[in-house]
């Protein structure tokens, strides 16, 4: 990741426009971290070869990193099962097929017909060849830029943002569960608990905050109130960043359920960002039975997840997982004062650099950017986009395995 930054960066240096080490190394990082997050004021005035490098380091940091990385790994016998284990945590990671290279030759597969679709579709609705090619890389890493200054906005076409906000929630899903769609197997799709936690929160998000801005007009009808409100719930929740409209002006009910969308983040084992689904749903599950215990001292509630036992060798790296978390929003919060932003601004910059967001509300809304942000501050984000996009516990895995501190 970090050599991968350092000669990226490159491109915006020696390219024509003008731009500060310091803002190509944060453009980088956002990049491959497939944050979202941009410096550029006016992006429509960029070559083409570096929009496309934009949106192809988002592809390329998407699935594609962690994926490449095991498979590189694997090769060196460095562990590469440990890694894609902390980055896909289960009760129980099971090796999808039997060489974990065949299994990153499958996900490569995946990835890359996902895109060819979403290219297609695209294309089909409108878009220039280019401007699909850059977009499907951007919506399958769940990352964000865009080759227009309005983002999506840009495009006043239904059937585009609807397209898009399909593959954002596909991209969204665990990609181990893209093995199970054989014949025999589909059914278990359906049972997975995260999956349905997921689909549950994604539907009562867009339920509410649809109706929200249709009851005070924010849009002309409630197909278009429902279009917005869709777009916006998913590209929040699956950490993609794109807008089709400047939501930070949206009703403070609709506000306020984005808000919690930069917390949740996708299914585990997905190109999204955030906390993820499977990590609040044994969350909740633990919550829950530290009640139950308080209300029946003397009963016995184990812990399960799709019917399988939860011991604590899973829940206590994720209750540890979920702190770490949290205090780093909160240093990073705090340390962002010092730039004289405001609080508001501050909680939702680190939020959404650690969740891979991109956009988030006050001074860094979508119609927005960070270059207001002075340069030690630009690497501090830079340093929070790399920890949020290798999940806090890869790095403890990569960098002190052989110390047994994790």
């Amino acid at each position: 990741m970090f050599s991968l930054v350092l000669r990226s960066h490159k491109e915006f240096i020696l390219s024509d426009i003008d731009i500060s080490i310091v803002d190509a190394v944060f453009e980088s990082v956002s990049g491959f971290t497939t944050t979202g997050s941009t410096i550029l004021q006016d992006i429509e005035i960029l070559p083409k070869f570096l929009l496309f490098w934009r949106s192809l380091t988002h592809w390329l940091g998407g699935l594609g990193i962690i994926v490449l990385a095991a498979a590189v790994l694997s090769i060196l016998g460095v562990g590469a099962y440990k890694v894609m284990k902390a980055e896909m945590p289960g009760p129980e990671i099971e090796r999808l097929t039997p060489r974990i290279l065949h299994t990153a030759r499958v996900l490569w597969y995946i990835y890359v017909g996902l895109t060819v679709i979403e290219v297609a579709l695209l294309f089909f609705g409108g878009m220039s060849l280019f401007d699909a090619l850059n977009h499907s890389f951007a919506t399958l890493a769940t990352g964000g830029f865009s080759t227009k200054n309005a983002s999506i906005a840009a495009y006043s076409s239904p059937f585009i943002q609807w397209v898009i906000t399909i593959f954002m929630v596909l991209s969204g899903l665990n990609f181990t569960l893209y093995f199970r769609l054989s014949p025999g197997h589909f059914s278990t799709i359906l049972k997975d608990t995260e999956l349905k936690v997921y689909l549950s929160i994604y539907l009562l998000s867009i339920i509410i905050v649809s109706y929200s801005l249709y009851t005070h007009s924010t849009f002309h009808s409630f197909s278009d109130s429902l279009r917005h409100g869709s777009f916006q719930v998913t590209t929040l929740m699956t950490s993609t960043g794109f807008a089709t409209s400047d939501y930070t002006t949206w009703p403070m009910l609709a506000q306020g359920v984005l808000f919690l969308m930069l917390f949740f983040g996708g299914c585990v084992g997905s190109t999204s960002g955030g906390i993820k689904i499977l990590h609040v749903t044994v969350l909740w599950k633990v919550a829950r039975r530290h009640l139950q215990r308080l209300i029946y001292p003397r009963g016995v509630f184990p812990l399960r997840l799709n019917k399988a036992p939860l011991d604590d060798s899973f829940v206590d790296p994720i209750s540890g997982f979920f702190f770490l978390y949290i205090s780093t929003i909160l240093v990073s919060t705090l340390f962002l004062t010092s730039t004289d932003s405001n609080l508001e601004t501050s909680l939702t910059v680190s939020l959404a650099v650690l969740g891979n967001i991109g956009p988030g509300f006050a001074q860094v809304g979508p119609v927005e950017n960070f270059a207001f942000f002075p340069n030690y501050a630009k690497i501090w984000l830079s340093g929070m986009m790399i920890l949020g996009r290798l999940e806090i516990f890869t790095v403890l895995v990569l960098f002190f395995s052989k110390r047994n501190i994790v």
